[in-house]
């Protein structure tokens, strides 16, 4: 009887076990299949592996001797700087490796209230509050302000996490065309119906390297009554004479209601974001943000390093100043030999290119000569518009840019993307 009945449950499990096997049959068909679609497409992306620290000279695996590399968020060279390095490692000794918490639970420290004032203080806001990254910074903001008799209105190219956050959100959708003030302004008077209006955009927009017009945009918000939210993941630290941000180069600092961006750019590097802005604000998002609420907290190292990115950034604008004249210098020998560089003074230089194989191969060629560069093409930005994206860092010397230049100009003769 005993034997029988294991018989009759492995008959019982049998279909099942097959039912199982087919559907793992049918996903592994239909990965195989988006994948080959990705790589017939020439968008496949791989990631190279560097064997270094960050810097302007790197070392990647297989590649022999050094690559200066031309495309990290390493705006400001503080990624390996020795003072930052320095903090984190105080930090890692004296608050340990994590909290194994959430914040509200027991994951609070003084090093993070300590940075928090301070990131409110350099934005000349109220109040901030840390996340793990500004992904989740945009992630938690609108769902947690926003509700159905609100709206939001965003530019069509505003970053993916920007996008994201919004889907999240019950309040009603606008879209206006990039940069398109006309479009705003009529999707703002459309948008009179709603309780909250919030015009969100990137201050600088990291695919093209274009700024928003944002004294623009606060004159149309102040007009119809809407707030303004910037993300300036690509402009704190070194955008506007002391490195605030687009609001800051434009002007417009006391216009701007709500600012999310990240230090894991230009502020050390490693991660984390944060949200700066009204105190109400930052204490709604303390109880209702979810990624606050269910994530771990930023790391102690992690916020010692972005903390003495801060008091570097703070003591001297220099950096800034260096990086704004190399950003001129590789942009004006671009241009003069023949290549078409989108944006306007920002040191995201996108090299446009308009095919994706062209794009990838002659990122695989320049590495090839000694300069690390990546092609970006579909879905990271639009079909036809391929570009490979440059990035000038306050710690590339001249030399750097000329011989990064003269790399471009041969691989570009090479492949016919100049005559």
């Amino acid at each position: 009887m005993w034997a029988g009945g294991i018989w009759r449950a492995a008959l019982s499990q049998a279909p099942h076990g097959r039912r199982a096997q087919s559907a793992l049959a049918q996903l592994r068909g239909v990965l195989e299949e988006e994948l080959e679609g990705i790589r017939g497409a020439g968008t496949w992306k791989s990631e190279r592996v560097i064997t270094s620290r960050q810097g302007p000279y790197i070392h990647v695996e297989g590649v022999s001797g050094g690559i200066l590399n031309f495309c990290a968020n390493n705006y400001l060279g503080l990624s390996s700087h020795p003072e930052v390095i320095q903090a984190g490692v105080q930090a890692l000794e004296e608050f340990g490796a994590g909290l194994s918490s959430t914040r509200f639970i027991c994951g609070t420290q003084s090093i993070h209230k300590d940075l928090e004032a301070k990131i409110a203080r350099f934005h000349q806001r109220e109040e901030a509050i840390l996340y793990p990254s500004c992904f989740d910074a945009n992630a938690g903001l609108f769902e947690a302000l926003l509700t159905p008799v609100d709206a939001v209105l965003s530019d069509e190219l505003n970053h993916a996490s920007i996008i994201d956050g919004i889907r999240l959100c019950k309040a009603h959708k606008y879209r206006y065309r990039h940069l398109d003030m006309a479009d705003l302004e009529a999707k703002l008077q459309e948008a009179q119906k709603h309780r909250l209006r919030l015009v969100a955009t990137d201050g600088a927009f990291s695919m093209d390297g274009d700024i928003a017009p944002l004294q623009e945009i606060c004159h149309l918000a102040s007009r119809y009554g809407a707030l303004v939210f910037v993300d300036e993941c690509h402009a704190t630290g070194f955008l506007g004479p002391t490195g605030r941000g687009t609001d800051e180069l434009l002007g417009v600092m006391d216009k701007v209601t709500i600012i999310n961006s990240t230090l894991g750019k230009a502020l050390g590097g490693a991660s984390g974001g944060y949200t700066t802005g009204p105190g109400l604000l930052v204490s709604l998002l303390r109880q209702r943000a979810r990624p606050y609420l269910f994530s771990n907290s930023l790391p102690p190292a992690v916020a010692g390093c972005a903390s003495k990115a801060l008091d570097l950034l703070m003591e001297s604008s220099t950096i800034v100043q260096s990086m704004a004249a190399k950003t001129r210098r590789f942009r004006s020998k671009m241009e003069a030999a023949g290549f078409t560089i989108s944006g306007a003074d920002h040191p995201i230089c996108p090299v446009m290119l308009g095919d994706a194989r062209l794009a990838s191969c002659m990122a695989d060629d320049m590495l090839k000569r000694g300069i690390f560069v990546i092609g970006f093409s579909y879905p990271v930005v639009p079909k036809g518009k391929a570009r490979i994206r440059v990035q000038i860092s306050a710690v590339h010397s001249e030399e750097d840019i000329d011989r990064c230049v003269e790399a471009f100009v041969e691989v570009g003769r090479l492949h016919g993307a100049l005559p």
